[in-house]
């Protein structure tokens, strides 16, 4: 009997320490803050992020497609010479060159010149022509850059 009493008394003390160790005054159960929705970025905000990170633009859209175009043209014909879609594709490589190396214009001139060639012109089509090629690039498929 004594035993159980101990044990009893026991217990009782630690509930109670245990009891004032935990309160604060209040016997309100903590309050659970909701977890925020996670947010689902739009597909153009998924797009720019992509072309930040690995300086490769998205396709552009028509307009800009035909801007793009017409400034090469504008260049000389025989940049485009026929092949539309390989001559954008060209231009968003380069535009990685111009993400990579923003301050350095003849590094991306050199690289216009050994990416953008034709059967008329395998070598490229020169230094001049390949630095007003990355400012049509540079204009119109990645002006952020």
């Amino acid at each position: 009997m004594k035993r159980t009493a101990t044990t009893v008394l026991t217990a009782l003390v630690l509930a109670a320490a245990l009891t004032a160790c935990s309160s604060d005054g209040t016997d309100a159960a903590p309050e659970k803050k909701p977890l925020p929705a996670p947010s689902t970025p739009s597909p153009a905000a998924d797009a720019d992020t992509e072309a930040t990170a690995s300086g490769i633009p998205p396709k552009p859209d028509a307009a800009k497609k035909l801007g793009y175009l017409r400034a090469l043209n504008g260049i000389d014909p025989d940049i485009v010479h026929g092949k539309e879609d390989k001559a954008v594709d060209r231009g968003r490589n380069q535009c990685q060159t111009i993400h990579n190396f923003p301050k350095d214009k003849p590094k991306q001139a050199e690289m216009a010149e050994l990416r953008f060639t034709s059967p008329s012109h395998p070598e490229g089509f020169g230094k001049l022509k390949a630095a007003q090629i990355v400012e049509a690039v540079h204009t119109n498929l990645c002006p952020t850059f």
